[in-house]
């Protein structure tokens, strides 16, 4: 009868241990873009690349705005992204604008 009792608790025990770890939620992976949403010196990157091209300016970014090097490669990263989605834009509308003949 004692092994019986016993059996009962480690049954009981191991239902629990499953029944615990199956109850995780597994989170899908973060993609690039979310990261990249997230992270303030891409932002700021492409804020200011999307000013400079629709000012005319020349692709210049300042990257002395941050001071790690990750932070500048991120603002590098977001400026290079603004700014040529902006002249991407203003080549297409250039495209459908019939020459006068």
């Amino acid at each position: 009868m004692k092994g019986f009792y016993a059996f009962a608790i480690v049954l009981c025990l191991a239902t629990t241990g499953l029944l615990a770890n199956s109850s995780r939620i597994v989170m899908p992976a973060e993609s690039l873009e979310a990261r990249f949403a997230a992270d303030g010196a891409f932002r700021d990157g492409l804020y200011v690349g999307r000013l400079a091209a629709e000012g005319g300016q020349g692709s210049r970014p300042c990257i002395g705005r941050w001071s790690t090097e990750q932070d500048r490669s991120r603002f590098t990263a977001g400026y290079s992204r603004g700014y040529s989605e902006v002249m991407a834009r203003a080549g297409s509308s250039a495209e459908h604008v019939q020459p006068a003949e």
